[in-house]
């Protein structure tokens, strides 16, 4: 048997992971990621960046990363945007920098975007990508959950059918996820969303410095 002290060998590290949360909107995402972020002391929020006027209270670096349009543009042209979109006339996209540090330091990022943008992050870092996709128990379920927060939003009839329909396209896409949570239960989703993350922070590839670890590991046998 081969002596070794075990302060030699390899650190066995690992990888962060890209943690994308989508769902229709009153489906329950947001409440399920900020539970995840509160639990969970290396898992933060990706922060976009928006070329959208910052709003009262808002803080750059915190909320957004507020930048006017040539800067995005360019970080687009360069590649250093993961994904971007266009919404309602402004543009909103994931810079390429931090999320790429946060990783090789193994911090979790948790990411609430549609399925257009998981689509645009599948293609530049599949490998890194765990997609989770929320459903609603059922469509009157969805608008009782929305005619609830209307209350407070103040949305109107017409903006409460809007979303909807848009629940209705958004869905379609569910098989484009690798796990599917249907929401009948928020404490028990997350509980489910938990599961997940910590399965899939224990997978092999995502463990570096493994091969290290077993070679050192095989010769004290």
């Amino acid at each position: 048997m081969t002596s070794y002290d075990t302060k030699d060998l390899y650190k066995l590290n690992r990888r962060g992971l890209m943690f994308i949360l989508s769902s229709p909107s009153g489906a329950g995402k947001t409440t399920i990621s900020r539970a995840l972020v509160k639990n969970n002391q290396n898992l933060s929020v990706s922060i976009s960046a928006t070329t959208r006027p910052r709003r009262a209270g808002e803080v750059s670096g915190k909320d957004y990363h507020f930048i006017d349009i040539g800067k995005f543009d360019e970080l687009v042209r360069t590649g250093d945007m993961l994904e971007h979109a266009e919404v309602f006339g402004n543009h909103y996209g994931t810079p390429r920098k931090p999320v790429e540090d946060a990783l090789i330091n193994g911090q979790d990022i948790i990411f609430d975007i549609d399925w257009q943008g998981t689509q645009q992050l599948r293609q530049v870092a599949r490998d890194d990508l765990v997609t989770v996709f929320i459903l609603p128990p059922s469509g009157a379920e969805l608008e009782k959950r929305l005619r609830s927060r209307a209350k407070d939003t103040r949305e109107t009839e017409e903006q409460i059918r809007g979303r909807m329909s848009k629940a209705a396209d958004e869905i379609s896409h569910y098989d484009a996820y690798d796990y599917i949570l249907i929401n009948d239960d928020i404490d028990k989703s997350i509980e489910r969303a938990q599961m997940i993350l910590d399965a899939e922070r224990q997978k092999r590839q995502r463990m570096t410095g493994l091969p290290e670890f077993v070679k050192h590991l095989r010769k004290s046998l």
